[in-house]
Order: C-alpha cells, then sequence, then structure tokens
C-alpha cells in the first residue's frame, strides 16, 4: 500500500512539474538567430504635429516672449510642446558650460542647482510651479554637451557652422494667464 501511495505521488509530482514546464512564456520573436525579413514596401513616415516642434526657421523667439535672457551668441536650435501650455525652447553655445552657468547666475539674480554632476546639468528655477497649470517650473537648465568625451551637441542644421554646440540651454517660460486671473 505505502509502495501504491509513493507511486501515485511520485506521478502526480511529475504530472505538475511536467505542466508548470509547459506553461512557460513562450520566447520573444523574432529569435536572435532567425533575422526578420525587410517589408516589401516602406511604410509612411509617422505623422507629426506642427505644434509639436517648431525649428530654427521658423524665427527665433525674444527675450520679451521667453521672459528670460538668451545669451547673446546663442544659437535657437528648436521649440517643443511641453504641456499645459508650456514650450522648451532650446538654444546652442559654443561657450563652456561654466560660463553660462556664471552667465545666467548673474543675469536671473538667482544661485540655481547643479542637479547632475555627470554629465553636467545646472537649473535655475524662476518663478512658482503650480502643478495644475504648468507641466514644467519655469527656467533655466544649461548642460555640458562635451562631458565624457562628447564632441557637442549635434548642429541640426548641415553644414552649419558650428558643427556641433558644446552646451545647450533649454528654457521654459511660464505659461500664458488665461485671460480674468
Amino acid at each position: 500500500m505505502v509502495l501504491v501511495l509513493r507511486f501515485v505521488v511520485g506521478v502526480i509530482v511529475s504530472l505538475a512539474v511536467v505542466a508548470a514546464a509547459s506553461a512557460q512564456t513562450p520566447r520573444p520573436f523574432p529569435r536572435p538567430d532567425v533575422l526578420p525579413q525587410p517589408p516589401l514596401s516602406s511604410p509612411p513616415p509617422p505623422e507629426t504635429s506642427a505644434a509639436d516642434s517648431v525649428p530654427a526657421t521658423a524665427g527665433t523667439p525674444s527675450e520679451e516672449t521667453l521672459g528670460f535672457p538668451v545669451y547673446p551668441t546663442a544659437k535657437f536650435i528648436a521649440s517643443y510642446d511641453a504641456g499645459r501650455g508650456q514650450r522648451y525652447h532650446i538654444f546652442g553655445t559654443t561657450a563652456p558650460y561654466t560660463d553660462m552657468v556664471v552667465y545666467y547666475r548673474t543675469m536671473l539674480k538667482e544661485r540655481g542647482d547643479e542637479v547632475f554632476d555627470q554629465p553636467p546639468t545646472h537649473m535655475f528655477e524662476v518663478g512658482r510651479f503650480r502643478n495644475q497649470t504648468m507641466a514644467f517650473p519655469p527656467g533655466v537648465t544649461i548642460k555640458d554637451w562635451t562631458w565624457g568625451g562628447s564632441r557637442g551637441y549635434p548642429n541640426p542644421t548641415l553644414g552649419a557652422q558650428p558643427a556641433r554646440f558644446p552646451t545647450i540651454i533649454m528654457i521654459v517660460p511660464a505659461p500664458p494667464t488665461p485671460p480674468g486671473r
């Protein structure tokens, strides 16, 4: 009787192991040894909204519209929708990162915070952040794009000089206040 009971328990355990093994998640496709075939025709490019990005050719935002100073030799790169009525405005400059931090400390009369030391990134939050109406706090962020041996942020305008920007400045103005406030 004990021998039969052991046999039955052994069969049940074996069936449980087999069932568990067969219920494993399948391997993701394609497997590394099987390369996918290229499509017969190329798919259409993804649609982008003109409101998502404004290239440099659309005009440089002014200090008056930004509400922040722009370094005199900075080149406007692009503007992006940040959400909740705010936009990011990206500028590139050949000035060193440390010079930009000193410039904005002086112009904004704010110390700011180095939020990352690798790569060096300094933020100046100017104005009050309102979670209900803003995606990001208004301010200026400066990033060193030469950190770790990088040659800099590539200039998106082909053939333009400089070919790369060592330092990038991102300005996020406060969203426009709705009428009646």
